[in-house]
């Protein structure tokens, strides 16, 4: 465990609160020591969280807000008597250095949930998302191939036969590569030292692909993609100094989405089997790492827990709640903000159709008249207002939570 004197020891009174959810100071996280904690949500994304997820010695909370200088998403309270380390933001290096087993275990639990936060919105959005298999290259090769990009296609066959030998497809794919004819080294990335250089549009990876390697990017840009149904969907544009495909590298899954050069392009790649050493060696790329992943998790976490809340008004205020968090607007009492989006956005953002969601925003703003449309813009007079309104709303929440809890019934699950 990492050592006291470097790191602050707080103890907490069985009862206490040690971080409640929304809360803005978030410069830190905790490690327990000894004694047992509950953590709890207003909205719960994962059922089992329900009633609530117990926590012991080992074990970690406020990770996600602290490192991605975000407000909590959670409420931590003790159950019994407890010990924590704390950690600062800026020791998080150090801690790495002192303790790699604890930020390994950090980075690996954030990847496992990452991926599931992911495969939740992404069936939320694209009810006819597939889960990660190698088989499913075929019918990326076949997309590409449609659609003449045919090195993309030969890519993507090429990864059927090598991961799939007995598949069903074996043959169509050999006779389309046979076609393709493509050259090995349109194929492969030319090497540099310790650098890998894509030429634009080869591709990196592709979603279904198992893998083992994360990138950094050192120059260039890339596309994150994926293919739903028939189409392919942007989901992402990365630049210099931008870490990604960490997740199938953290929990030994294939990947979740594709990895596109875009124009010339300069990678480095740490594999599974340097990648603790490196980490230990190089703490700055584990906080990248981290950093990244905590970010990606809380605006997941926010988009979900929002499809979640069943008053519509309720959606509104969060969505538009957490467009200033995203912003990092300063909440001041009586301040106003125009956002920079008007009502046809932010129906989008909760998900109503076009007529349902003007609805819900006419009945918020005749009971709200802090909330108004000038211009297609949607402006609010008052922020704090907002807030208010918002905690409002989490706390029926949060009663309501309590009452199932008690009565030991649960919410339905999401998808």
């Amino acid at each position: 465990m990492a050592d006291s004197v470097a790191f602050q020891v707080a103890n907490y009174k069985k009862g206490s609160y040690i971080i409640v959810e929304d809360e803005e100071k978030s410069d830190e996280f905790y490690i327990i020591r000894q004694g047992k904690v509950v953590e709890y949500r207003s909205v719960s994304i994962v059922q089992q969280e329900e009633q609530g997820t117990v926590l012991g010695t080992g074990d970690f909370f406020g990770v996600l807000s602290c490192m991605s200088r975000r407000p909590r998403i959670e409420t931590v309270q003790a159950l019994e008597d407890v010990s924590c380390i704390v950690v600062k933001r800026e020791q998080f290096g150090e801690l790495i250095q002192k303790n790699t087993a604890i930020a390994m275990k950090i980075l690996r639990y954030f990847g496992k949930q990452l991926r599931y936060y992911d495969s939740q919105l992404t069936q939320l959005h694209f009810k006819n998302s597939l889960e990660e298999d190698p088989s499913h290259l075929f019918a990326i090769g076949e997309y590409f191939f449609s659609n003449q990009l045919l090195i993309q296609a030969a890519y993507a066959y090429l990864r059927y036969i090598k991961y799939c030998p007995d598949g069903g497809y074996v043959n169509q794919a050999k006779i389309k590569l046979a076609k393709i004819n493509p050259s090995p080294e349109k194929l492969q990335p030319q090497k540099e030292n310790f650098f890998s250089l894509y030429e634009d549009g080869q591709i990196i990876f592709l979603e279904h692909e198992p893998g083992n390697e994360l990138y950094i990017i050192q120059e260039g840009k890339v596309k994150i993609t994926k293919l739903v149904g028939n189409n392919e969907v942007l989901l992402a544009v990365l630049k210099k100094g931008d870490i990604f495909g960490e997740m199938a590298l953290l929990d030994n899954k294939p990947r979740s989405a594709s990895a596109i050069a875009f124009g010339p392009t300069k990678l480095m790649a740490i594999n599974r089997a340097n990648f603790e050493p490196t980490v230990q060696a190089h703490p700055e790329i584990a906080t990248k790492i981290i950093e990244l992943l905590s970010e990606r998790i809380w605006i997941i976490y926010k988009q979900l827990s929002n499809s979640l809340i069943p008053n519509p008004v309720g959606k509104i205020y969060d969505a538009l709640y957490t467009q200033l968090q995203k912003a990092r607007i300063p909440i001041v009492p009586g301040a106003s903000h125009t956002f920079d989006f008007g009502p046809d956005e932010v129906i989008k953002f909760v998900g109503f159709s076009a007529q349902e969601g003007r609805l819900h925003l006419k009945k918020l703003m005749d009971e709200d008249k802090t909330i108004q449309i000038i211009e297609n813009k949607i402006i609010c007079k008052d922020i704090g207002a907002l807030e208010n309104s918002l905690k409002v709303i989490k706390r029926q929440l949060e009663i309501e939570r309590k009452k199932r809890s008690s009565s030991g019934s649960s919410m339905p699950p999401l998808i």
